[in-house]
């Protein structure tokens, strides 16, 4: 065998993604408000893209500004350049001073007018701490507890585990945990669901013995609903039992720590309106708050002034290349888009005019197929958008589904078997609720034939209890 390097020539192709295809995929991909965060990291990160206002304005008052304008464009060019070319040296110089005057005060407007970051509660239960604890060695052991509740508030560490952890006695770990335990809201620093409905019954004026008991013992069993049992047991009636279980349930807080879980709701924006006119269907993308872009013309004479200097000269036109990609994937992103949702609606009239129950099978090879773009492409584009329709707002993702075939030779979709179930369940006699092979029965009585452990996946993806669960007594 023969050892040593040689060299040999070999021909293949390989996709390459330049960096702008991966800027316009991730820009694609972006719901309507992370976009237009994106666009407004893009206008203060290069000063070459700048936002159209709304309007045109006379020429003489272009004229008038225009002075005023391309001064401030080249101090700001100017201090981009130095700090080019000093390659971020500590004592570049500074930019000038922004405008002052209504502008400052605007900035200053929104400052105080921005929403202050959530108190967690961690930080709710250790300002009780700090204003009543003067122990300055209880203190750290409290605050070791504090931030280690799980997301329900609930702690599972035992005294001696925080004294061999901290190596502190163990009397100051007991003293600590009880601490935590008396803070508000009740509940917190509980070991399981028990002991903090216990510690919420506790705290209240009168509590009837039956309803501790039913907490105390019978957890379990009251999620299983059952009723009949406890009450054997008990020597309860089942109407008791269930008036005791509606105060635990009206009264206590199985999750007190959840107000102060610091999460904030995403609203949403829905990137596609669809609207009925005469009879048609008219799709519009939906731009909310998106500012147009333009890049400025100032910057545009700078570029033709610095041919003579090649390292200014290619600077900017990197940077004006920059923003050019950046606005070509922002309309780019508005152009899928609204393709795809036009092939979306001209397949799915009849929900649109009828609802869920005339949702039709879909995939998105289907509509990639139809709109000449590869399967990726659409799946990024329903990627976390919304579509408002006649019948409300939906994640465009819900309109793609398998289908199960009907007796009158259809195509039915899954979206439209799971809110016939949802149907059948709501209106079933409570007393006596349908079972699994019951329900299979149901959906055959309306054309649709499915396996009973389909049944069951649907019933568990719409969080609808099992027949036992769902008896009332």
């Amino acid at each position: 065998m023969r050892l040593g390097l040689t060299q040999s020539l070999r021909a293949e192709q390989r996709l390459v993604q330049s960096p702008q295809m991966i800027q316009a995929m991730q820009v694609l991909q972006m719901p309507l408000i992370e976009l237009k965060d994106q666009i407004e990291q893009e206008l203060q990160e290069n000063v070459f893209l700048e936002r159209q206002e709304e309007g045109e304005r006379g020429e003489s008052q272009h004229d008038e500004q225009a002075p005023v304008i391309e001064d401030r464009l080249q101090r700001e060019f100017s201090a981009e350049i130095d700090q080019l070319e000093a390659r971020l040296e500590p004592n570049w110089r500074q930019r000038a001073n922004g405008i002052a005057g209504d502008d400052e005060d605007k900035k200053l407007e929104a400052l105080y007018n921005t929403p202050g970051k959530p108190t967690s509660l961690a930080e709710h239960l250790m300002t009780q701490v700090r204003t009543q604890e003067a122990d300055e060695e209880l203190i750290p052991v409290v605050e070791h507890i504090v931030y280690s509740l799980d997301e329900h508030g609930r702690f599972q560490d035992t005294a001696e585990q925080i004294a061999a952890r901290l190596l502190v006695p163990l009397p100051l770990a007991d003293e600590a945990i009880a601490v935590v335990r008396d803070l508000e809201p009740i509940g917190v620093g509980a070991r399981d669901l028990r002991d903090c409905l216990l510690m919420q019954l506790d705290h209240l004026a009168f509590v009837r013995p039956l309803t501790r008991l039913l907490v105390d013992r019978y957890l379990d069993d009251l999620a299983l609903n059952k009723l009949p049992k406890i009450a054997k047991e008990t020597g309860a009636t089942i109407e008791e039992i269930k008036a005791s279980w509606e105060f635990v349930r009206t009264h206590c807080n199985p999750h007190p720590g959840a107000e102060f879980d610091g999460g904030t709701s995403t609203p949403v924006v829905p990137d596609v309106l669809i609207e009925e006119h005469d009879g048609q269907f008219v799709v519009k993308t939906q731009r909310g708050s998106l500012p147009d872009l333009s890049i400025s013309p100032v910057y545009r004479n700078l570029l033709h002034e610095a041919k003579n200097d090649p390292k200014v000269y290619e600077y900017l036109r990197r940077k004006i290349e920059a923003a050019k990609w950046f606005i070509e994937a922002v309309h780019q992103r508005q152009s899928t888009i609204e393709r795809v949702a036009k092939e979306i609606v001209s397949r799915q009239e009849g929900f649109l005019r009828h609802g869920v129950q005339h949702l039709k099978p879909m995939k998105m090879q289907d509509i990639a197929d139809a709109v000449h773009v590869h399967i990726s492409t659409v799946s990024r584009t329903v990627s976390g958008k919304y579509i408002q329709t006649p019948q409300g707002i939906f994640d465009m993702k819900r309109f793609f589904s398998s289908g199960t075939m009907s007796d009158a030779g259809d195509m039915v979709s899954q979206q439209a078997v799971k809110d016939t179930l949802k149907q059948i369940v709501d209106a079933e006699d409570k007393d006596a609720p349908l079972s699994d092979d019951q329900l299979v029965e149901e959906l055959g009585k309306r054309g649709v034939h499915i396996a009973r452990r389909t049944v069951t996946k649907y019933r568990k993806a719409l969080g609808i209890e099992s027949s036992t669960r769902r008896r009332h007594f």
